[in-house]
Parts: C-alpha cells; sequence; structure tokens
C-alpha cells in the first residue's frame, strides 16, 4: 500500500520527531515505512548535505543552493523514493519540494518559476501524496533548534526575516494545495500533534487498495 508523505516546517517545528513517531505507529501496525530526509537521503546527498549545512560549509549563492538541492533531489528520487513506493512501501520524507520553493523561493527571492521549473525535472513528477506542514513561531522554532544544535546550520544563522518569510512561504503553498496539505499547530501539546498526524495518514491509507 504505497503512499508518499512529506513533513514540512521551519527550523524547530518538530519534523523529524512527529515523522519519526509516525515511523513506529505505522510499523507496529505491520505497514512498511522507509524513513528518509532531504537533503541526505542518498550517498551522494550526503555528501550534499555537508556542502548545504555541514559545520564548515562554504558561503554559496542562492542558485547554487538551489542547484544542489535539486541534484540531491533527483538522486533521492530514483534511489530511494520510488524504489521504494514502486515496492508498495509507505515513504515518510523530512522534507521536499515545498521546502525548495519556501527556503529559495520565498525567503531567499529567486523567482519561483525558475524555481519550480528545476524542482519539477529534480523530482520527475513525484508528488507527495500528503504533507504535514508543522507552523509554529518562529522564535520559538529557532530556540528549539539552537537549543538541540547550539551555533546552528546555514539556515539556523539566518536573520529572524528570512524565517518569518520561510513561514509564509509555506503557509502559501498549504492555502493553495488544502488537499495535500495538513496544517498542524506544532506549539501545542506534542500528543495532541502526534494524534492529529497518525489520524491523517491512516485516513489516507484507509481509502488505499
Amino acid at each position: 500500500m504505497a503512499l508518499f508523505i512529506t513533513f514540512e516546517g521551519i527550523e524547530g517545528s518538530g519534523k523529524s520527531t512527529h515523522l519519526r513517531q509516525l515511523a513506529e505507529h505505522l510499523r507496529a501496525r505491520g505497514r512498511r515505512v522507509v524513513e528518509t530526509r532531504e537533503p541526505g537521503g542518498t550517498a551522494a546527498g550526503a555528501a550534499i548535505r555537508r556542502l548545504l549545512l555541514g559545520p564548515d560549509a562554504a558561503p554559496l549563492t542562492s542558485l547554487a543552493e538551489l542547484f544542489l538541492y535539486c541534484a540531491d533531489r533527483t538522486q533521492h528520487v530514483r534511489e530511494v523514493v520510488r524504489l521504494a513506493l514502486d515496492a508498495g512501501q509507505i515513504v515518510l520524507s523530512d522534507r521536499f519540494s515545498d521546502s525548495t520553493l519556501a527556503y529559495q523561493g520565498y525567503a531567499r527571492g529567486l523567482e519561483l518559476e525558475t524555481v519550480r521549473a528545476l524542482d519539477a525535472r529534480a523530482r520527475g513528477g513525484l508528488w507527495p501524496d500528503l504533507t504535514f506542514l508543522l507552523d509554529c513561531p518562529v522564535a520559538d522554532g529557532l530556540a528549539r533548534a539552537r537549543r538541540r544544535a547550539g551555533t546552528g546550520d546555514r539556515f539556523e544563522r539566518e536573520a529572524l526575516a528570512f524565517h518569518e518569510r520561510v513561514r509564509q512561504g509555506f503557509l502559501t503553498l498549504a492555502a493553495a494545495e488544502p488537499g495535500r496539505f495538513c496544517v498542524l499547530d506544532a506549539a501545542g501539546p506534542i500528543e495532541r500533534v502526534r494524534a492529529r498526524v497518525i489520524a491523517e495518514a491512516e485516513g489516507r491509507l484507509g481509502g488505499r487498495a
């Protein structure tokens, strides 16, 4: 029963936590699940992740950053996501195309048409069945991220205004596709968010033969 579910949100919104909890829930019910992430879901992606987010990451232009994310995505789709879906598995990905639109498009200011065109080539027609957007105030998310990671990566060190643009970008994308997105208040109690994630995922799976 193949299903492609993505988790999106600003830094520190709880994506990884809720992805892991959903994976545990689904496996406990006998589902076959693949957990992955962008960037870094493949061997090539791990090298790209170091270029983008590693402690010694060099400065990049916005366009170079976009190209690297698309390079990671095309490998990820080919080596991980499509193979798992073709085998009837559920794929849970920490970030996918919406992050590229939010970060490199809305926040960095690259033309959205350019970002969409390059992303479309990278993902080769693949699109999530369900996307959870973990939404929370930017200051709260950054505080969580920085407690976890110290000085933070390239994005965690960006100014507050950058992250506000990311958040608004995600909310704009969600408003345009309400059938795919499930927007959750990540500032609320974690158990309430977890229950909603599980209910939404099970609802989609219930409709799959």
